[in-house]
């Protein structure tokens, strides 16, 4: 248990505040359970009963494999007695002049009073399978959807929409069916206000407002700052020009997000490359949208239709939820990869440093630090910060300490090696044809090394010009000069001494790279499915630091193999007590599959944990819920109070779609208890899912919930 307790008790020791550590080395040995009937602290609950057997349990490890022989999923959002949830809002539902989006991830409360605030929340993207199947039922409207798949299969499914003419009534109903889907991502700004019972309710206000992928279609543009501009702006692209000029027609892709000290909504567009092209040429111009066609089978490359620039999706957007309107900045000067997660380290005096990761398998650590200082950090005026300084990508060791490369054009190239990374693979620039190419020998990226010395050589146009093609191209730049390929970083969150924590998901490798061999490993230095949270403190807590230090825990996995007991972290929240909740975001197609290769599937549903940092139960993983079927579980936000928790459930029923006739399979895993012995445990799973209706056959819907504790 050393990995779990003892490990994280002193990883977190000397930064999340007084952990109450006793006698350590004993009870990090200790073999029986830690868990009392209640869990302490501000929201005291008795764990909520998971599919696997946990150190923390009140059951006896010898009466382990009969009690958790049989165990039925559920399709609902379970929390422990005493709790309920409240449905704030779900896709299809009013909001300002559109509806509530789909697949619902950051949340953010800003309190502008008592007993109201501002609700932000992100909409990332769409389900296809299941979008396609409910939208009908959910909307009160068809799509023509069976009317543009192809009647053969010359195509594959995808259609060039760009190239098709206008007059094409083909093209006019992809453009419905785009227009629908981008309508349901971007972001939502909801007002509340708290009733008398507890419960938070939805309010009129002019603060209510959707920002969706085709907002510019009503005029409402998006903005940007930095370098970037200067792209959008050039007259003379050496790929494709939207015409548009430093306008942005949306936002779509949000996933994670943050919230400023400022009180500004951050949001992360993360996998912009599934609806526009990600590729851009050495100027920073995006490649044709005819580049990526749309694919009736999926619903992806929604941006051909319309024509969107790929150059200009990838970034962090800024909003301020409390001026109706404000529709939205992207800041360029934070870099364009596929953004998850944001957090800001802002000292009176010093620079702004904003922390963000690129949530891709090979993705890369970023900060952006200010060239000016902080004033007040609460002061609005701090979002200028944004418009001039310089974006960083991080380079770990193995020792544990690590340093800030530069990403500007005269930084040495000295490209990832592909026998460093798990798949040996690494994406490279492309010249001189543009876009990026795969590199599996280490001869190719030494070579590379050797043509192009420094980032300016990759890139075309005047200082300016080129610092802005290197900010677009941000991760096949950062590739080049050597950042540490990392296992998909989903959150950054900063911790109030300054330092940064980092949860990083899954270390498997992918299609487009892997992880760094020696910085992301198993306790035993095998390849890691389960996830790590990293604690990184910068050199004497200077934000505007080059140099830091770093340390690693792994926490997921299955006890019996020193795991915490879940399975790929994802968002964290530090609570007023500095105790940690937790979400997971295991791949919903590995959602209780008996025969997935890492046993993801033996961990059920995603999940929402507790980590107490302090008292007796410190450094343990409690279970507070678990989500209905094949969802995700995001964006956890407590009000100041703490008397209420916003989720946001997203997809479920991603795989199956409507659950019919409430339709289950048993399905049979190979278990272990605790202490490693192995038994059979037979599993009641529904297939699909009705939730948040619950009724039979109701269709389901991403939705935002309210947890509450009973009186």
């Amino acid at each position: 248990m050393t990995l779990k307790r003892r490990n994280f008790l002193i990883f977190l020791g000397a930064t999340v505040g007084a952990v109450a550590c006793g006698n350590l080395a004993e009870q990090g040995q200790q073999k029986t359970s830690f868990s009392p009937e209640k869990i302490g602290g501000f929201w005291d609950f008795k764990p909520v009963k998971g599919p696997m057997p946990l150190d923390g349990d009140t059951v006896a490890i010898a009466r382990q494999p009969l009690e958790y022989a049989r165990y039925e999923i559920k399709d609902d959002l379970i929390l422990p007695e005493g709790y309920t949830y409240d449905t704030i809002a779900m896709w299809g539902d009013p909001l300002g002049d559109s509806r509530v989006g789909y697949n619902n991830d950051y949340l953010s409360f800003v309190e502008t009073g008592d007993g109201e605030g501002v609700l932000t929340a992100n909409f990332e993207y769409i389900s296809g399978a299941t979008w396609m199947q409910t939208y009908e039922q959910a909307m009160g409207k068809s799509l023509p959807l069976a009317e543009i798949i192809p009647k053969d299969n010359a195509t594959n499914g995808k259609i060039d929409a760009y190239k098709l003419s206008d007059k094409d009534p083909i093209k006019a109903k992809i453009r419905e069916i785009c227009e629908a889907a981008l309508e349901d991502q971007g972001m939502g700004v909801i007002f509340l206000k708290k009733a008398a019972d507890g419960r938070w309710e939805r309010a009129e206000s002019n603060a209510n407002r959707r920002i969706s992928g085709i907002s510019g279609i009503k005029g409402k543009y998006l903005k940007a700052t930095g370098p970037g501009v200067v792209i959008f702006q050039k007259k003379k692209k050496a790929g494709y020009d939207d015409k548009l000029d430093e306008k942005i027609l949306g936002t779509f892709a949000n996933c994670a997000g943050g919230t400023s000290p400022w009180g500004t909504v951050f949001s992360a567009e993360e996998n912009f490359q599934a609806q526009v092209p990600e590729a851009v040429y050495a100027d920073g111009s995006s490649f044709s949208p005819s580049s990526l066609p749309f694919n009736t089978q999926s619903l992806n490359g929604q941006g051909n239709v319309l024509g969107l620039a790929g150059n200009k999706y990838g970034y962090m957007v800024e909003v301020d939820p409390a001026d109706p309107n404000d529709y939205g900045t992207k800041h360029t000067w934070l870099g364009r990869y596929r953004h998850e997660a944001v957090a800001f380290h802002a000292v009176e005096g010093k620079p702004l440093a904003v922390y963000s990761g690129c949530d891709r398998r090979g993705g890369h650590l970023y900060k952006f630090v200010s060239s000016g200082n902080i004033n007040r950090p609460t002061d609005k005026a701090n979002s200028r910060l944004l418009e001039d300084g310089m974006l960083y990508a991080a380079a770990f060791e193995p020792d544990g300490t690590g340093r800030w490369i530069p990403l500007k054009p005269d930084t040495p190239v000295s490209p990832l090696l592909p026998s460093a990374v798990r798949g040996g693979k690494v994406m490279l620039p492309n010249r001189p044809e543009g876009g990026f190419v795969a590199v599996t020998q280490d001869a190719e990226a030494i070579a590379f090394g050797e043509k192009y010395k420094t980032l300016g050589d990759l890139y075309e146009g005047s200082d300016r010009e080129k610092q802005g093609a290197i900010l677009v191209d941000a991760h096949f730049a950062a590739n080049a000069v050597g950042a540490t390929a990392t296992a998909r970083p989903e959150d950054t969150d900063t911790a109030p001494d300054g330092s940064l924590y980092i949860a990083y998901t899954s270390g498997s490798p992918g299609s487009d790279g892997g992880p760094d061999r020696e910085i992301f490993q198993g306790p035993q230095g095998e390849p890691w499915e389960y996830g790590w949270i990293m604690h990184l403190a910068e050199q004497e807590n200077d934000p505007g630091a080059t140099e830091f230090t770093w340390e690693m825990l792994a926490m997921g996995g299955e006890p019996a193999n020193g795991g915490a007991g879940f399975s790929n972290p994802d968002n964290l929240f530090i609570d007023g007590d500095r105790h940690i909740w937790m979400v997971t975001d295991i791949s919903t197609g590995k959602h209780n599959d008996p025969n997935d290769k890492d046993r993801c599937g033996c961990f059920g549903n995603n999940s929402i944990w507790y980590i107490p940092t302090s008292g007796e139960h410190a450094g343990n993983a409690y279970l507070f819920g678990l989500g209905p079927m094949e969802c995700e579980i995001c964006g956890p936000f407590f009000t100041r109070d703490r008397q209420t928790l916003f989720l946001a459930i997203q997809h479920p029923g991603e795989i199956h779609g409507i659950r019919q006739n409430n339709a289950l399979e048993t399905r049979q895993f190979l278990m272990k208890s605790t202490d490693g012995k192995q038994f059979l445990q037979h599993r009641q799973v529904p297939l699909g899912s009705n939730w948040p209706g619950k009724q039979p056959n109701d269709p389901p819907k991403p939705a935002i919930v309210a947890v509450r504790k009973l009186t």
